[in-house]
């Protein structure tokens, strides 16, 4: 599944980032890396940017990017 169609609320694990290398850069840099648990926290009001919990941090990320990005969700 992408990033994008995963719930609020819900752990997931990435698998892989299949974006530009730019991109791919920039977001393995933030710690998008495979193996790496991510949760969605907040969207904004259109959903354009989701808010995502990463190692602890709260960083944004595009509809667009998160696309992209191959996530397995965890279940307890």
């Amino acid at each position: 599944m992408t990033l994008e169609h995963l719930d609020i609320g819900k752990d997931a694990e990435i698998v892989s980032v299949n974006t530009s290398e730019n991109m791919k850069k920039r977001l393995l840099d933030l710690g998008l890396v495979p193996g790496t648990k991510i949760k969605p926290i907040l969207s904004s009001g259109e959903k354009e940017f989701v808010a995502y919990m990463i190692r602890r941090t709260l960083i944004a990320i595009r509809k667009e990017d998160a696309k992209k990005i191959i996530v397995r969700e965890i279940y307890d």
